[in-house]
């Protein structure tokens, strides 16, 4: 099945190009933390170099799906990757003069993540151009288990290029992605439908609120952000900070076990991306919701069970429903939302997650001064559970009724 879908050129380009633009961001990610570490010294400033990284998708993130819906899609990812090229390698050129400061790295790292903001929707819209709605369960998949694959061999990688090359030549390697991204872009055949939009400042505004009305008065879309959105809430917190302090409570080599734990979550992530296809062709918001279901049951499973033996079976739970949610999400909004909203329905989509992640780490920073981390982890799980499961009844209250109005006017 992959391998009649990798034979498909313009697929085979799409996914490369993302794979190897994917890997790029990660290390220049980890680099930008480093250099701003070294140059400084400070803990604070190198917090502001991270919130450098996510501020521009809740500044320009819904800019950027306008932008995505209105400008042909090949043209404006090949420039804006040929953009980043001279400006992250300028850091590189920059530190040999030495004349690299924290603010110039701050500056660039912010240009970066907003021409992130630009690439990222349009990228997310071209798959739905290149394949028919059969497909793209499996392309989706493929693209997932690369994306997800290259975040687990990213340390492995930062660590030969520290040992032999130097942290500065992360930003070398970021610039040659971009360079295979540009490339294989080229060689995508992208179909595009010429629009006629009066492209204006006030208009960006205007299209942003005429998405909006559109997500509105559509419930399936509205509720799979709403789902989305409470869904990385309750977790965004428990994964990227309660499990790093709670195994620090358990154990002094908690950063190693919490990096063996992410290794773990990514195999059975991949594992699950790669199986997934061959049981589901098409995705449905029960689907979404019952992989938020099970995500909520492994994060449960942290709270219940709280050891570090069961981090790893409740990591490895999670990392079954994260998937099958995740890739019903992109499906769903491939299929329900028209091409000429697309852009913008992944940028909202994103603009969503990073508020949500914000909004997550900010509250439960406060709530674990005065509950505990167990009572923390279980109260989310629980809470991811009731909404999914809230969710599937009312989806099959709203089918029932459906069915009941079509017996009841055919007689």
């Amino acid at each position: 099945m992959f391998t009649r879908i990798w034979k498909d050129k313009n697929i085979r380009y799409y996914l490369l190009g993302g794979g190897a633009s994917k890997l790029g961001d990660v290390l220049s990610g980890m680099a930008f933390l480093f250099l701003a570490y070294d140059l400084t010294g400070s803990k604070i400033l190198t917090t502001g170099m991270a919130i450098a990284e996510t501020l521009p998708y809740l500044l320009f993130g819904l800019i950027g799906g306008v932008v995505a819906d209105w400008l042909p899609k090949k043209k404006l990812l090949i420039v804006l990757d040929m953009v980043r090229i001279p400006l992250i390698f300028s850091i590189v050129c920059l530190f040999y003069l030495e004349l690299l400061s924290y603010s110039y790295l701050l500056v660039v790292s912010f240009l970066i993540q907003c021409i992130g903001c630009f690439f990222n929707p349009t990228h997310r819209t071209v798959l739905p151009t290149i394949t028919v709605e059969e497909e793209r369960t499996e392309v989706n998949s493929l693209n997932d288990t690369l994306t997800r694959g290259v975040t687990v061999i990213s340390p492995f990688l930062s660590v030969l290029l520290l040992n032999s090359y130097g942290v500065i030549h992360f930003f070398t390697f970021d610039a040659l992605t971009y360079s295979i991204s540009a490339y294989c872009i080229s060689k995508v055949d992208i179909k595009e439908r010429k629009q006629v939009v009066n492209k204006s400042v006030k208009n960006v505004f205007s299209s942003i609120a005429e998405f909006a009305s559109w997500a509105k008065a559509h419930t399936s879309v509205r509720k799979l952000f709403l789902f989305t959105f409470i869904t990385v809430f309750f977790n965004t917190w428990v994964w990227e900070v309660g499990l790093l302090l709670a195994l620090s409570e358990m154990s002094s080599e908690s950063e190693e076990l919490y990096s063996i734990i992410q290794g773990v979550f990514g195999g059975v992530v991949i594992l699950t991306n790669i199986i997934l296809p061959f049981f589901l062709k098409k995705m449905t918001l029960q689907i979404h919701l019952v992989g938020t279901m099970i995500w909520g049951i492994g994060i449960t499973y942290y709270g219940l069970f709280y050891g570090i033996n069961h981090f790893f079976i409740g990591s490895a739970i999670v990392a079954i429903g994260l998937p099958i949610a995740g890739l019903s999400r992109i499906y769903l909004i491939q299929s329900l939302v028209p091409e000429d909203k697309m852009g913008r329905a992944f940028s909202s989509n994103a603009v969503l997650l990073y508020f949500s992640n914000t909004i997550s780490l900010g509250i439960y920073g406060f709530l674990v001064s005065f509950i505990s981390i167990q009572k923390l982890m279980l109260f989310s799980g629980i809470l991811i559970i009731i909404t999914s499961i809230i969710g599937l009844l009312l989806s099959m209250y709203r089918t029932k009724l459906r069915w009941r109005f079509i017996i009841n006017f055919s007689k």
